[in-house]
């Protein structure tokens, strides 16, 4: 029927602010989430131009990317990395904008502060210079990465001119297995429809499998969707998603809670809305899932052998062979964090599951908190002492050794378990190789120096 409409049209039809040639909407932007690498050219910009922030009670900007995750409390000492930030400090204090900074009890990865905070609610448009904006599509709102100039853009508008992308809904029904995470159910995904499968589209994932999950783990699949080519991923709000904002900074009051329950209750797709394409898949098919190659398509099971490629490029980088194993290669490295997999619920799953044992002793494993607020909650919990007991080095927050863009790197030629979100050629450091896994698969490894199939050290 023609008014029955997707999630992505409900909210994207409720910001245009108006049509323009070529069937392109000029959009308005909700929500604009700044960090020091894409911002400074935007800042510049406007400078140049001479025009002031359109609504900069819009922008919040946090220091994530560059920042070193020791000694926090000193001056960086990597040159370019400590003119980013400090231009973002500049700039912020021109401009006035808020900024959670290095030092600050709200700092943190740009993707794990906005929802922590409560700033991440349903039905927004949110937009940050940073490919992962799509994490808090989560929350039922559209959120994707923009360029530099788009930063610019909505600094100066708080919209942009954008083609609608098409719409895709992907439903996972059933439930997970015993050692299957979120992380597991979107490298599958990927596996499946590869790195360009959702080039054009914004997904929405549905399905049993999907509405089980807390939002925390939503926010790993939504964090990924990109990966696929996606321009963002999406799930319609629920109790779970109400009762996570609930009582955070900048939640509704109590006097309009029930307001914004009563509209957030409107965020889902009508029966019989059409999405341009659609996948559905069972929950009890997907295993613990583990990279291989150089991108993140390039995922098998854990307990499968690594496939033929026409093109023999990634496995010589990774120095690996078709047809061999997985199972049992040593690694030299275990990351656990990233705005994929650093909030408190995979802390506490690393911890539980390495309770009372100690990491492999030729293994070096870096445990990176999303936040100042993720770090407090697991010292406050314990979790520090759990991880320091198993041998695991905890840090201060930060992107860390997702990207090499700060002193976390892999040595050349060393295999690194990382719970991030790219393994590409150099990613993590020159000449890195990276396995992309769950945290739970990541722990197991740290504990046994090898890779193993969880499933089978589960209590």
């Amino acid at each position: 029927m023609e008014n029955q409409k997707t999630l992505f049209d409900k909210i994207w039809d409720a910001h245009i602010v108006k049509e323009v040639p070529g069937e392109r909407h000029v959009l308005y932007i909700d929500r604009h989430f700044i960090h020091e690498v894409t911002s400074p050219q935007a800042f510049a910009g406007l400078v140049e131009r001479g025009l002031p922030l359109y609504r900069k009670e819009k922008i919040i900007a946090t220091a994530d990317h560059n920042i070193p995750t020791k000694n926090q409390h000193l001056p960086i000492t990597e040159p370019l990395s400590r003119k980013q930030v400090d231009t973002l400090t500049q700039n912020c204090l021109n401009f006035d904008i808020p900024l959670y900074g290095m030092g600050h009890d709200k700092q943190g990865i740009v993707h794990v502060i906005g929802p922590e905070q409560g700033i991440t609610k349903p039905g927004m448009t949110i937009v940050c210079g940073d490919s992962h904006t799509s994490t808090h599509g989560a929350f039922g709102s559209i959120a994707f990465g923009i360029g530099t100039s788009q930063v610019e853009q909505v600094m100066a508008s708080q919209s942009l001119i954008l083609d609608k992308p098409k719409t895709m809904r992907i439903t996972v029904d059933g439930q997970l297995g015993d050692g299957v995470t979120a992380k597991d159910v979107i490298l599958y995904i990927i596996s499946k429809l590869t790195t360009s499968g959702g080039t054009g589209y914004f997904v929405e994932y549905a399905g049993e499998a999907i509405r089980s999950l807390s939002m925390e783990a939503r926010m790993t699949i939504c964090n990924m969707s990109i990966e696929m080519g996606a321009r963002g991923g999406m799930i319609a709000p629920d109790d779970i998603t109400y009762t996570y904002i609930n009582g955070r900074e900048h939640a509704p009051s109590e006097e309009v809670w029930d307001e914004a329950i009563a509209y957030w209750s409107t965020l889902y797709s009508d029966e019989g809305a059409q999405f341009d394409k659609e996948y559905q898949y069972q929950a009890e098919e997907i295993p613990p899932m583990i990279t291989f190659g150089t991108n993140p398509g390039m995922g098998i099971p854990i307990n499968a052998k690594v496939p033929e490629l026409k093109d023999d490029k990634a496995l010589n980088y990774m120095g690996l062979k078709s047809g061999e194993y997985l199972m049992g290669k040593k690694v030299q490295h275990v990351f656990i964090g990233s705005c994929t997999n650093a909030r408190i619920e995979d802390l506490r799953e690393v911890a539980n599951f390495v309770k009372g044992k100690h990491k492999a002793a030729d293994i070096k494993v870096m445990i990176v908190p999303g936040s100042k607020a993720v770090e407090s909650q697991a010292r406050a919990e314990g979790l520090d002492k759990v991880f320091v007991s198993a041998g695991f080095e905890l840090r201060s927050p930060g992107c860390s050794a997702c990207l090499g863009m700060n002193e976390d790197k892999i040595p050349s030629g060393e295999y690194c378990v990382s719970t991030s979100n790219r393994n590409f050629e150099g990613r993590q450091g020159q000449g890195a190789r990276t396995l992309l896994a769950s945290p739970l698969t990541a722990a197991a490894t740290a504990i046994y120096g090898k890779i193993v199939d969880v499933r089978k050290y589960l209590n």
